[in-house]
């Protein structure tokens, strides 16, 4: 019987034919040669983050962990090129020893380099993409069992697909990454009335190098988060190592217990949030720019996540929370909301336009389908783009008037995997069948 594999959340699992852990790209690439003889579809998977079925495996799993090395670093140019499979959360430390840094990052480093880029996972700042934006070169084995290699110069249409390409073009197995100087960011964390906040939302992502919020729906406060870049040589005053595991234990186990709580008795979830709400802390410190955009998740749970236009965020917020209001739901997360840039990325969510991403969540005990079809609906509305590794039901025909370029993505798509060897499930329902 084969095994089973279970994405962190829990909401997804696969009982793939083959398990394999190849070591080389010339691994990966035979073992893509031997599933297309066999007749079997192959599918890649990093640390298992996501929340959609976009790495769920029907037949052959690759398991890209021992492509985690630093392959190539040259230190003029700030360029470096790792395997497929190195984590983030073991990149940042390689980096810093050398004065480097991404430049931007997300609130989670558990993700592998290529995973993060497939999906498109993003951090917060105006001024600044998503990780696939800091990609300079990629490396990819293809359906035929040839190795490509794209960049803008090499292959440039291969370049803007693959960057954020869900796994549908190949199976990467190296990138080369623009890093920056190691920079510190100090953070001020502010609880701001839920009214200010929405009035002053598009001043305050405009005023910061990086602005997010979290919000309790049940609650009239928000915890407001702004980060200034600082160089790296900047006096730090980090949080306190007993101040961190305090902050642990509070969002960790008390978290998980005030959760199980509302599980049983869902009429104390919105009393639950307003304590939550009350209980998140103004504070300032500066610290190693990863040390400040990473944040423990120790409590599972289910996500969605949507990319609008920026202008429309205040809006779609009060939306939600009327709904939330007049529904009676329950709903024990914060709602969090970034900004990003706009790029140029064929399949990112923030392609052609600036960006406020809202993040929807729910405790994973708890029933989170109303409350998720409602987000879908009234972010969609505005013309809300899923995030591809996150929890949505919109398929082929809903997503190809919200991209430009949806129709190159697939017909790239179908010239290099004609017969859908990188595809599953979730793939045929978001971009049709290959040939389709």
């Amino acid at each position: 019987m084969s095994s089973v594999w279970r994405n962190w959340a829990g909401n997804e699992e696969a009982r793939p034919r083959r398990v394999l852990r190849p070591s080389r790209p010339e691994e990966v690439a035979a073992a893509v040669s031997e599933a297309v003889r066999d007749g079997l579809r192959v599918k890649a998977v990093g640390a298992g983050h996501s929340f959609s079925p976009i790495a769920v495996a029907p037949d052959v799993q690759l398991r890209l962990d021992l492509l985690d090395g630093v392959e190539e670093f040259d230190t003029a140019s700030g360029l470096v090129t790792v395997g497929a499979g190195m984590p983030l959360w073991k990149l940042n430390p390689l980096l810093a020893a050398h004065g480097r840094a991404l430049e931007n990052m997300g609130d989670i480093d558990r993700q592998t380099v290529s995973g993060a880029i497939s999906t498109g996972t993003h951090g917060s700042g105006v001024r600044f993409g998503g990780i696939a934006t800091q990609v300079r070169a990629l490396e990819l084995v293809l359906a035929d069992g040839s190795v490509a290699r794209c960049s803008p110069g090499e292959r440039p249409d291969l370049f803007a697909a693959a960057r954020v390409g869900l796994g549908a073009l190949g199976v990467i197995t190296r990138v080369t990454l623009r890093t920056v100087p190691l920079f510190a960011l100090h953070a001020r964390d502010a609880a701001m009335p839920v009214a200010e906040t929405l009035e002053r939302v598009q001043e305050l992502a405009d005023a910061h190098d990086h602005f997010e919020f979290f919000w309790f729906p049940h609650s009239d406060t928000t915890l407001t988060r702004r980060f200034r870049r600082l160089p790296g040589d900047a006096p730090l005053a980090p949080i306190s190592p007993f101040a961190r595991r305090l902050d642990e234990a509070v969002s960790g186990a008390g978290f998980e217990g005030l959760n199980r709580i509302g599980t049983r008795v869902p009429g104390l979830v919105p009393p639950i949030t307003r304590l939550a709400a009350r209980a998140m802390s103004s504070r300032t410190w500066t610290d190693h720019a990863p040390r400040v955009f990473v944040s423990a998740r120790n409590v599972r749970f289910h996500e969605g996540e949507f990319a609008l236009p920026r202008e429309h965020a205040a809006e779609a917020l009060r939306e939600l929370k009327s709904w939330i209001d007049t529904h009676g739901e329950k709903v024990s997360f914060p709602l969090e909301v970034r900004f990003t840039a706009a790029d140029d990325i064929w399949l990112s969510t923030a392609q052609g336009r600036e960006t406020c991403y809202i993040a929807f969540h729910q405790y994973h005990r708890m029933p989170y389908r109303r409350y998720f079809d409602a987000c879908r609906r009234i972010l969609g509305a505005y013309g809300g783009r899923p995030h591809w590794g996150k929890m949505h039901d919109l398929g082929a025909d809903d997503l190809r008037p919200r991209y430009a370029h949806f129709d190159d993505f697939t017909a790239l798509r179908d010239a290099l995997d004609p017969e859908g060897v990188f595809s599953n499930p979730y793939l045929d329902r978001v971009l049709g069948r290959p040939g389709g």
